[in-house]
Order: structure tokens, then sequence, then C-alpha cells
């Protein structure tokens, strides 16, 4: 096979590829759509030719033969923390293994106007389907006032959105840490708790006071936090004068980073004196000191559900309300122990 030359300056198209490979231009349709009815021999002919020339399909015209573009769209919000950074890699991640291209859409607030827009723009993009991350409480209603027009599941929200909708199982996850160190013998446990807006924040904290009161253990006040290492920081000053206090669950890693430093600071050995569970299992949780026992959340697996939800709808054309919890695991380490005596 001998390439031939195009015109200079002129991109190569499927006619090129199809002159080259020595097959008709529906026959280069075929391979570049993976049909399985070309034959091993042609098909490689065709990818042989495409390589030589350079060919790069034109997805517009695709879009208007096929009416899919094979792109889905993204809501994220402007944040750095590890959970909503997590499930957007990991929503990229099964769409890229699926055959999708992903436009992301990034706002600052999950507000009702913001949400709206940002799908409008991703619409403009010929979208075939939205995934939006809302992990805040203000982000229910903005999904509420979407329109049903558009294929969409929200990743990481709670049961009360009205869409379809994927999320960890955080209430699953806070059991186990506190059942956990309940089993191991103490009293109670202390809860650190993220913002009282965030879903996540609400489930962890559900799930650690039903687990204490099925148990008959006391329930301790709530240290509110705010997903930082400084604010766990602050919670651990207060809990560092308490003898009383022997075991605490963290919302995130982060607070937990920070309250093992204030702890470490007040002369109080983890886990002799105290032992400290976290959420997430951030990779640098292993590298704490001690070592971080927490709840680990499988991002993809979030985002391969959460596609597997929207292609559906997609495919279907049809929005239904399926809710899917993905387990989350706890991994024990060396920051947890029996309590002394």
């Amino acid at each position: 096979m001998t390439a031939e030359t195009t015109t200079p300056g002129r991109k190569p198209v499927m006619a090129d590829v199809a002159r080259l490979a020595g097959v008709s231009h529906q026959t280069v349709s075929r391979v570049l759509n993976d049909s399985p009815h070309v034959k091993e021999e042609t098909r490689e002919r065709v990818l042989q030719a495409i390589r030589e020339l350079d060919y790069r399909p034109n997805s517009a015209a695709r879009t208007l033969v096929t009416k899919r573009s094979q792109t889905l769209g993204v809501v994220s919000f402007d944040t750095t923390l590890y959970g909503p950074a997590s499930m957007l890699y990991g929503i990229e991640q099964a769409a890229r293994s699926a055959g999708y291209f992903v436009s992301i859409a990034s706002v600052r607030t999950l507000d009702s106007r913001s949400v709206q827009e940002a799908v409008e723009r991703l619409r403009g993009q010929a979208v075939e389907g939205v995934l939006v991350i809302a992990p805040q409480t203000s982000a229910v209603g903005a999904l509420a006032q979407v329109s049903s027009q558009v294929p969409v599941v929200a990743v990481g929200t709670g049961p009360q959105t009205r869409v379809p909708a994927v999320a960890v199982d955080n209430e699953a996850g806070a059991r186990a840490a506190t059942r956990y160190l309940l089993d191991l013998g103490h009293r109670t446990v202390h809860h650190v708790a993220g913002p009282s807006s965030w879903l996540d924040a609400q489930a962890r904290v559900a799930g650690w006071r039903s687990t204490l009161a099925e148990a008959g253990a006391p329930e301790p006040p709530v240290l509110a936090g705010d997903w930082s290492a400084r604010s766990g920081y602050e919670a651990g000053l207060q809990l560092a004068t308490d003898p009383e206090v022997t075991a605490v669950f963290c919302a995130n890693d982060h607070m937990a980073l920070g309250l093992l430093r204030a702890l470490h600071e007040a002369g109080r050995d983890i886990p002799g004196d105290i032992s400290v569970a976290g959420f997430d299992d951030i990779p640098e949780a292993s590298y704490f000191t001690p070592p971080l026992t927490t709840v680990r959340q499988n991002f993809g697996e979030l985002g391969r559900r959460g596609l597997e939800l929207l292609v559906e709808q997609i495919e279907d054309g049809v929005r239904t309300r399926p809710r899917v919890l993905v387990a989350p695991e706890l991994v024990l380490r060396r920051s947890t122990t029996a309590p002394r005596g």
C-alpha cells in the first residue's frame, strides 16, 4: 500500500483513506464506528491508511450523520476538595473507557441559576447527556429545575434528588468506622463533622449517630468542621483536654490530619490514648503519623455507575429515577486500637 499525495495544505478526508486502502468510503466509516461487519484484514488495511495519512475524522460531520456526538457534559464546581475532584476524575476515566468525550462546565456555587446556565452551555456543545457533581444541599433544588428533555444523572448527591443519582453510601461508611471503634471496646466515639450544608457530612453524622444509639453508647456533642485540616486541628485542641475521650471519627481525612497534630502537640499518644479514624482514604492517609484508619470511597466505581445510568437514559429516551449506592470500604491502619485498661 503506497500513500498518495494529497493537495498541499489540504487535510486528508475519508475518500483519501478509502482510495489508499482500496475500499469504499462506507467501509472506512464502518471501521471508524467499530462495526463488527468488517473483515479483520480489511480493518487493518484501513487503520494503516489512517495512520499513514494522519487522518482525523470530522466529528461535526459525524454528529450530523449519526445524530450522536459521543460527548457527555459534566457540571462540576470550583473546588480542590479530594472527594469532588476524585468524582470528576472517576467520571472522566469511565467516559473514556466507554468511548465518550467529556466537556466540563465549572460553576462557583451549585445554586439553581448556575447549574441551569451550565447545563445550557453544555447543550450548546451538543452533549448527549449531563452528569452533575452535586454534594451540597443547594444542588438538590437546582437539579429539580433542569429540563426533563436533558438526560441527567447526579453524582454524590442525597436521596432527595428528583433525577437519577449515584453516590457513595456515606451512612454505611460512617456506621462501619463507628462500629469498629465501639467493638474495640471504646465507651463512645466523638465526631468531627463536615459542613452541615454538605450531603456527605449529613449522612456521616446520621451513620455515626445511629450506630451509637444501636449500641446504647452515649452521644457526645458534634464538633463542626469545614473539611479543612485547620478545623480538625481546632477540634483536636478541644478534645485533647478531655481525659474521657478515647476515640474520634472525623468526617474526612484532612480534618483527621489536623486533629492528629493537635493531639500530638498536647502529648496524647495515638492510638494508645486516643484512637482516630477518618473518611476518604486520600493518597497521603497511609503516611500520616500514625497511618490512618479510614473509610475508602471507590470513585472509579462511582464514575462507572453514573455513566451507566446516563447512557441508559440516552439510549432509552426515558428519564427514570433509580438511585445507586456504591459501598465504601473500611481500611484498618495503626491509628486505632483498644482503649487502655
